[in-house]
């Protein structure tokens, strides 16, 4: 869910969390897709940004230097003695629209919960730093977003007249992640936790993302991921040779002529053509519109339609239907697919770079926490062409973090929280079986008290969307048994 509630930075960075790759120049397959889609002058007037003091570097007392991280609140349901709901920011800008839509609020109004939503260090409007300099990064980390809102809680409950009202926190993907461990590192602060599509293991490499990619399509049509991976192999022999490259340009509808001279080149080329495949599976038939998310009308069944369509010839020209139908939705004049225009994309550090929306910070928070590269490496997938060794150069490249460091960081984020070995209680951990983050997720009861829902034939973090009546009853059932046990743990 990312922003959020699934949301995602840059193009071909680091996909969630919180959501959509083509929407605000986000979208990264790295991280997640974000809730950050552009709220209406009625929804900002409803609900107007506040902001809350927080120390820079919550682990050092010597250091006392402070910024101010953006929030918002809405009281309308609450009642005295209700709890309190707190929705976790993620990588990408808080959408106030989240405080008008989705299922917590449906929670919240049953429940006379007080609703707030607070935004995560170094997204959105939150800067703590003068710039993003690989040097200022270094305060943005998971930890430090606990932190954050581990003071968050404490402050507005004493300032607020809450000192003993419960908590209930909220987050879908990356923030998912963060809420099951809000709730594991500061029990005494957090009730519960709704934790949605929340990858909750580290790893480096993770190639069972395009796995469930493959899955996924073939739930579609079995034929769908055998002719996506003809496309792509097609695609791979014709950039061995240059003399293919003034078609393969004007085919893609390229906005320069197409330049292979280093691996990284193709690779790069290669993701963000699957990246229109891996970004519909992730979010497939969800019920973002309100976000003002475009192109939710493309769907696996709609990609499958056009790669299983003879009329457009073989399926390399049907890969091609596919680049340019998202490109036709998101209204885009042609497609960069240079690898050195990322580059210096992703290596300005201005707040008003092209990739200070999400993609720079996310990415470094990839290769100094989590890794999660989706990589072809596994032969069970559509793809060629972008394995591990493309994703981890780029740390090196970008934040000059080696392979050893990021392997030794990822180690240490597993060691810290636990991976898929959680220890608490009062954590519900929702997902989805088409959405590919569920290969990192909890899929199955730990104990009674951690339980797991997964929800067959649903996507990154339908459950937090708003309900509407053409929803699956699987998605029904998950949201009213989350409702249950929240009713149930907030009696306790």
């Amino acid at each position: 869910m990312a922003f959020q509630m699934c949301w995602s930075p840059l193009r071909r960075v680091a996909l969630f969390l919180l959501f959509s790759v083509f929407v605000g120049g986000e979208g990264l397959h790295k991280g997640f897709r974000k809730f950050t889609q552009v709220q209406d002058s009625s929804r900002r007037a409803a609900f107007e940004e506040q902001w809350f003091t927080q120390k820079l570097d919550h682990f050092n007392g010597a250091d006392s230097r402070e910024w101010k991280q953006r929030y918002f609140v809405n009281e309308a349901f609450y009642r005295p003695g209700g709890p309190v709901f707190l929705m976790i920011g993620g990588e990408g800008p808080a959408n106030p629209a989240w405080m008008q839509h989705g299922t917590w609020l449906t929670y919240a109004e049953k429940l006379g919960a007080l609703c707030l939503m607070l935004e995560h260090r170094f997204y959105g409007k939150s800067h703590p730093t003068v710039d993003l300099s690989t040097d200022n990064l270094r305060f943005l980390s998971s930890r430090q977003a606990l932190a954050d809102l581990a003071h968050f809680r404490t402050v507005v409950a004493e300032e607020r007249g809450l000192p003993n009202r419960k908590w209930v926190v909220f987050g879908g993907s990356y923030p998912g992640s963060l809420a099951a461990w809000f709730r594991l590192k500061y029990p005494h602060l957090v009730h519960a936790s709704v934790a949605t599509s929340a990858p909750v293991f580290a790893t480096v490499n993770f190639p069972e993302y395009l796995e469930v990619v493959w899955r996924s399509l073939a739930s579609e049509n079995p034929e769908c991921p055998l002719l996506v991976k003809k496309a792509s192999d097609t695609l791979v022999e014709r950039l061995k040779d240059p003399k293919t490259y003034d078609n393969i340009t004007k085919d893609f509808n390229l906005c320069s002529t197409l330049q292979i001279q280093t691996e990284m080149d193709s690779a790069y080329f290669l993701e963000t053509l699957a990246g229109n495949f891996m970004d519909v599976v992730q979010y497939n038939e969800d019920n973002r519109g309100f976000e003002g998310v475009t192109g939710t009308n493309i769907t696996i069944k709609v990609l499958c339609g056009v790669m299983g369509d003879t009329s457009l010839g073989e399926p390399y020209a049907r890969y091609v239907a596919v680049a340019r139908l998202m490109m036709d939705t998101f209204c885009m004049k042609c497609l960069d697919a240079s690898f050195s225009t990322y580059l210096r994309d992703m290596t300005n550090t201005s707040w008003d770079g092209p990739a200070a929306g999400g993609g720079r910070q996310w990415v470094y928070q990839t290769c100094t926490e989590f890794g999660f590269y989706q990589s072809t490496d596994s032969p069970n997938q559509p793809f060629t062409g972008f394995p591990l060794a493309y994703h981890v150069k780029q740390c090196a490249d970008l934040y000059n973090v080696s392979a050893e460091q990021l392997a030794a960081a990822v180690a240490q984020t597993n060691e810290y929280y636990g991976g898929y070995d959680i220890r608490s209680t009062r954590i519900v951990l929702p997902n989805g079986s088409i959405d590919p983050w569920h290969a990192l997720g909890i899929t199955q009861d730990i104990t009674h008290d951690l339980p797991a829902v997964f929800i067959q034939g649903t996507a990154h973090c339908a459950n937090m969307y708003p309900a509407r009546t053409e929803d699956p009853r699987q998605l029904v059932l998950a949201r009213d048994h989350v409702f249950l046990l929240l009713q149930q743990w907030l009696k306790q």
